[in-house]
């Protein structure tokens, strides 16, 4: 189909006859994303309420199609790149998001970190010294007056505000981490997340809280914290976790978050995203 057939084609949306509109609508999103300039174009041009609601609706089908596809795609990867995964999902809210933007402000903490690290640092120095740039020079920071905003679960958001929740924080210092060699996983701790500091996965030399500037603690710690949640211990919440892992704790977080603001359908078409991580 031309250009100027789709246009024609778009500009029906406004037919009053519901049977009309599902065919048209069903045609113009069998052509996929590439519509979408041509949509965002007519509603800028239209003064119709319902055709831009409908055009709206059209572009947010198409957008959050792509953003499925891509974590389907991701979930199949053997690396579960974070910040792929962080990015895909930051996509929902925002599809036009620039990784570009986001990998470079990560290179340029890692560089930072780079130029303060030398061989000769213990385990607990290397991590005074991750602080110190991320927290202190950068100013990165947990977002505790709003910890439940959704906000704090998109990565761009956390780029640009430098404010963000525990998984986000984490995704961020995971991934200069890995850049840098330096051994600090994800635990997937029960309500709380937090690093660890592994030679090996069940060589633990201590815990890091980055929602308190990553402030160190220990094993005794999060037994104590779990023993006031009265949960019983389990080996999972106190090694290294997957990539996988903490993308779908996100999403979680994510869904606790659209369903404490009563966006009921937000968090259903988050929870449709979680399913796809969820495929055995």
């Amino acid at each position: 189909m031309s250009d100027k057939e789709l246009k024609a084609l778009i500009s029906l949306l406004d037919d009053p006859d519901n049977a009309v509109f599902d065919e048209i609508k069903q045609k113009i999103i069998s052509f996929g994303d590439r519509v979408i300039p041509f949509l965002e174009d007519a509603w800028e041009t239209s003064f119709d309420v319902l055709r831009q609601e409908r055009i709206e609706n059209i572009i947010h089908y198409l957008q959050f199609e792509t953003v499925k596809k891509e974590l389907s795609e991701w979930e199949k990867s053997s690396e579960h790149d974070l910040i792929n995964g962080a990015v895909i999902v930051a996509k929902y809210q925002y599809p036009d998001i620039n990784k570009e933007s986001i990998s470079s402000v990560i290179n340029h903490l890692k560089q930072d970190v780079w130029l303060e690290l030398s061989e000769d640092l213990t385990a607990l120095e290397q991590v005074n010294v991750l602080n110190r740039v991320f927290f202190d020079l950068h100013g990165f920071h947990g977002n505790k007056r709003n910890i439940n905003s959704p906000k704090n679960s998109f990565i761009n958001n956390v780029i640009e505000s430098k404010s963000g929740n525990p998984i986000t924080l984490g995704i961020i210092y995971i991934s200069i981490c890995k850049q840098l060699n330096i051994p600090i996983y994800g635990v997937n701790v029960p309500a709380h997340f937090v690093l660890a500091y592994a030679e090996q996965p069940n060589d633990i030399l201590f815990y890091i809280n980055l929602f308190n500037r990553g402030t160190v603690f220990s094993k005794y710690d999060i037994d104590n914290f779990l023993a006031q949640l009265k949960l019983s211990p389990k080996a999972s919440y106190y090694i290294p976790c997957s990539n996988l892992i903490i993308i779908k704790r996100l999403l979680q977080h994510l869904m606790y978050t659209f369903d404490n603001l009563g966006y009921v359908e937000k968090k259903e078409e988050i929870a449709s995203l979680f399913s796809i991580l969820e495929k055995p």
